[in-house]
């Protein structure tokens, strides 16, 4: 009789106990209401760097960590056939030189030469025969000779000029194209070696001597040497609230339990599909130590801020505008700015008020 009194006690007791529900109080603190991303650290400018060519690497000219100028060759690729077919441009050009086909232009003018001095005579014999045939002497055939071969020589003047000009200009055409065609296989031969776009420091070379290379693979990744940016990943839910200037705070594995922060300078308009986010760039405000390109982060973009918030805990928000009171009485709300673990009251309780948690 005794142990069932016993066991009745302990159920009331566990009854008492479980029917007692956790009371709060509203509490005057700053909120801020925030976005989460996440991303990567990049060095500004930072770029794959493409060969132009097919080939065999002959030559790495470069090692991770080193600052290299814009222009600088980064390596070079086996270019034999390019350093021949540049070499018979270069005879080519030498060959249609206009000044190697003088022999050709002299043996013209000397033509257009000879041609003058004849029209010239046949010119002074026309003259001669017509003031004989005006004195009635002479015969009309031998008047309407000189006119003819007069004729002729005149014919015979201009046709050496055209020839004269066409093979000049033949020439003049053939030396600009050859000039062209060497500076194409220069510029080809050119491309065998890789060389950096802009001035930076080398973060990785991804080939080795002797490996084929193609215009596909990229074979270093050059960025800033000092100046590094943030890379973040927004879900597509979230991007029409983040803005050009707004504060991030943001954390990296490499620096467990700091927090630093930066703004938000860019947002890219293209989603990606795949992941069905939105990629933002952000500066860095304080900057850590070291850094290093592909660093991991996890940020908290801040949407809106306010200091001296009414707050209570979220979880006590019952059907997103209502609150218990310790009388079970149900009083509306009006909310504003929400974090992850609390919320402002802006309207329908005091920090006086008792407010109970909902079971849920």
């Amino acid at each position: 009789m005794k142990s069932y009194l016993q066991l009745a006690l302990l159920m009331l007791l566990f009854a008492s106990c479980g029917g007692e529900q956790e009371k709060t109080q509203p509490t005057v603190e700053d909120i801020s209401e925030s976005v989460y991303a996440s991303g990567v650290v990049k060095s500004k400018n930072q770029y794959q760097v493409f060969p132009m060519v097919n080939g065999v690497i002959q030559q790495v000219l470069v090692t991770e960590g080193d600052v290299v100028q814009a222009g600088e060759p980064l390596l070079r690729v086996e270019n034999e056939a390019a350093r021949l077919n540049t070499e018979n441009a270069r005879l080519a050009a030498d060959y249609a030189r206009v000044s190697a086909n003088e022999d050709k232009l002299n043996e013209l003018q000397a033509a257009i030469d000879l041609a003058e001095s004849k029209k010239h005579n046949d010119s002074l014999l026309l003259v001669r025969q017509q003031n004989l045939w005006a004195g009635q002497i002479g015969t009309r055939v031998e008047l309407e000779q000189r006119e003819l071969s007069y004729k002729n020589a005149v014919t015979a003047y201009r046709s050496a000029l055209l020839r004269y000009n066409d093979l000049k200009k033949q020439l003049d055409f053939a030396e600009r194209q050859a000039q062209k065609n060497l500076q194409i296989s220069q510029t080809r031969t050119n491309d065998y070696t890789v060389k950096s776009e802009t001035d930076g420091k080398v973060y990785s070379v991804l080939k080795e001597k002797g490996e084929m290379v193609s215009p596909q693979s990229p074979v270093a990744v050059i960025g800033d040497a000092d100046e590094f940016i943030l890379e973040l990943q927004v879900d597509e839910y979230d991007i029409s609230r983040i803005r050009p200037g707004q504060k991030v705070l943001l954390n990296l594995d490499s620096y467990k339990g700091q927090v630093f922060e930066a703004v938000i300078t860019k947002i890219n308009p293209a989603m990606n599909e795949r992941t069905r986010s939105f990629t933002v760039d952000a500066s860095f405000v304080t900057t850590p130590p070291a850094l290093y390109p592909n660093l991991t982060t996890e940020a908290n973009i801040i949407i809106q801020a306010k200091a001296n918030a009414l707050l209570i805990p979220r979880e006590y928000l019952l059907d997103g505008s209502f609150v218990l009171k310790e009388n079970d009485e149900k009083v509306k709300v009006s909310t504003g700015l929400k974090d992850y673990q609390k919320v402002e009251i802006l309207d329908g309780l005091t920090r006086e008020d008792v407010i109970v948690k909902p079971v849920r």
